[in-house]
């Protein structure tokens, strides 16, 4: 088993460069969309009020509620309380789903309206909300990934700790899943007040 643990100091630091990268990525379109606000202000208050408030602060409780969980996943499993870490990660997991449900309810309707990309009724709109919701779905579908991608990573982080992979001695995998999450819920809370927000 030694010869698969994964080494604390290499872990950390090739998760933090990772981190770093996403927020080159994410930093480069904030910054395009504030540059597109500033040339079309008008529209982009238009398009802002398409969106459901509702759904978006639903979201943002769900994705704040559980890094708090997968927070108290990494505190159990230091205090050698497996069976708890695992039901905090199953807890972060279900809030995941719960995140891509609420979004798959308020992309419906985006639909069912014809504002998405390339839709006729969007098409037929000012130019400036047409580049806003071109962002949305851009940023926030890239945001959904990274919510896929973080249920496969605490699923897996699940049955490592189930099969005594991950322990208390050896927790880097989990830490570094934590702080994955932890970057998923820090790019929503700045994609919530720029397209749900700020009118």
């Amino acid at each position: 088993m030694s010869g698969h643990k994964v080494s604390p100091v290499g872990g950390r630091l090739g998760m933090w460069l990772f981190i770093a990268t996403e927020f080159l990525l994410f930093g480069g379109m904030f910054l395009l969309y504030s540059m597109y606000r500033l040339k079309n202000p008008a529209d982009f208050h238009a398009g802002s009020l398409e969106l459901s408030r509702f759904f978006g602060t639903l979201n943002t409780c769900i994705l704040i509620t559980s890094s708090f969980t997968v927070a108290l996943a990494v505190h159990s499993l230091s205090e050698n309380k497996k069976n708890r870490a695992m039901l905090f990660i199953l807890s972060t997991i279900g809030f995941a789903f719960g995140f891509l449900i609420v979004k798959t309810f308020e992309w419906s309707e985006k639909f069912e309206h014809g504002l998405y990309p390339k839709a006729a009724v969007l098409m037929g709109k000012p130019k400036g909300e047409i580049l806003y919701f071109g962002l949305y779905f851009m940023m926030t579908g890239l945001h959904a990934v990274h919510v896929i991608v973080g249920i496969f990573v605490l699923s897996t982080v699940f049955v490592m700790i189930r099969r005594n992979r991950i322990t208390a001695d050896h927790p880097i995998v989990l830490e570094n899943a934590k702080l994955y999450w932890h970057l998923v819920d820090i790019i929503w809370i700045f994609l919530f007040p720029l397209f749900y927000l700020i009118t």
